[in-house]
C-alpha cells in the first residue's frame, strides 16, 4: 500500500480553536478522583463481560485502568455500543473513550485524539470456498460489519455494500448464514473468528490485502487541551515503562489465540504516514 505523509496539526488545532470555553475537565477528573471511560460493550479482546464475574475485562479496560492509575484516580468503565463511542465523549457522558478508536477526519471534527498507541488494520474474512483473492474482488457485493465502525467505512470506500449490525458477533453470523459474502473487522477479531471457524460452523479465511490502515488513539472532548496533554504524557510513560506491552501480551500476545506482537510505539499523530479517511 502506498502511504503518503500528511500534516494533521492544523486540522486538530484549528478545530479546537473555535470551540467555546468549557470547564476544565482535567480539574474535574482530579477533584472527583474518577476517570469515566467508555469501552466496547461486548467486543473481545478489547472489552467484554467476564462470564464468571460479569465485570468488564479486556485490553481497553486494562489500558483505561492503567491511565487512571497513572493519574492517581479510579477508572469508571462504561460499556457503550460501537457507534456511541464518539457521541458519549462529545456529549460529556464520559471523559475519554478507550475502544479501539481509529482516527478519521470526521471524528476529528467532533472530538480530539491522543497520540496513537498502535496502527491497526481492517481485514476482510470470507468463507474458505470463496474464490475472491483481493478486496477488488468484492466491489459491489454485500459485506457485513459493526454499525458506525471504521470497518463499515472501509466497506464503503471499497465500493462494496455494507450490511451493518450492533456488534461483530451478529455481523459474523450473517456471513455464516449466507446473508453477506464476507465480514470486515480489526485484525484481532478476524484472526479469532477464522481460527474458531476451523472447528465450528462454516470455515473462513482472511483476504491478505487489508481493507484499511488506521491509527488507534484515545478520544477526548474538544476544547480540553490540559486533558489531551495529560493523557499523552501518561501514554508515553506507560509505553516507555513497558506497561502497554504487558497489557498487549495479556490479551493479544503469543500466549493468546491471537498470537500478535506489538511493534508500534506511542508517537504524535503528525509523525505518522497514512491516508486519513473521511
Amino acid at each position: 500500500m502506498k502511504w503518503k505523509c500528511i500534516t494533521l496539526g492544523v486540522v486538530l488545532a484549528g478545530a479546537s480553536a473555535v470551540a467555546p470555553a468549557k470547564a476544565d475537565q482535567l480539574d474535574n477528573i482530579m477533584s472527583s478522583k474518577t476517570l469515566r471511560c467508555a469501552t466496547f460493550a461486548d467486543v473481545p479482546p478489547f472489552a467484554a463481560p467476564d462470564p464468571a464475574t460479569r465485570e468488564m475485562v479486556g485490553f481497553d479496560v486494562d489500558l483505561c485502568k492503567a491511565i487512571a492509575g497513572a493519574m492517581g484516580v479510579t477508572a469508571e468503565v462504561k460499556p457503550v455500543s460501537v457507534e456511541a463511542r464518539v457521541p458519549e465523549v462529545k456529549l460529556g457522558r464520559v471523559d475519554i473513550t478507550v475502544a479501539n478508536l481509529a482516527y478519521t477526519l470526521g471524528r476529528a471534527e467532533q472530538i480530539d485524539f491522543s497520540d496513537p498507541y498502535y496502527l491497526a488494520k481492517e481485514m476482510l474474512i470470507v468463507p474458505a470456498a470463496d474464490e475472491g483473492k483481493t478486496k477488488a474482488d468484492f466491489v459491489g457485493v454485500r459485506i457485513a460489519s459493526a454499525k458506525g465502525s471504521t470497518s463499515e467505512l472501509s466497506i464503503k470506500l471499497n465500493k462494496s455494500e455494507p450490511l451493518t449490525f450492533q456488534d461483530t458477533a451478529s455481523a459474523y453470523l450473517a456471513v455464516q448464514q449466507g446473508k453477506a459474502r464476507g465480514m470486515v473487522a480489526n485484525t484481532m477479531t478476524t484472526t479469532k473468528l477464522v481460527n474458531e471457524s476451523k472447528t465450528r460452523g462454516k470455515e473462513m479465511r482472511m483476504i491478505e490485502e487489508p481493507m484499511l490502515f488506521q491509527p488507534i488513539g484515545i478520544g477526548m472532548p474538544k476544547g480540553q487541551p490540559a486533558l489531551v496533554a495529560k493523557v499523552n504524557v501518561v501514554l508515553h510513560k506507560l509505553d516507555a515503562d513497558g506497561e502497554i506491552n504487558k497489557i498487549w501480551e495479556k490479551w493479544l500476545g503469543k500466549d493468546t489465540e491471537y498470537k500478535m506482537t506489538r511493534t508500534d510505539k506511542v508517537v504524535p499523530l503528525t509523525e505518522l504516514k497514512f491516508d486519513p479517511i473521511p
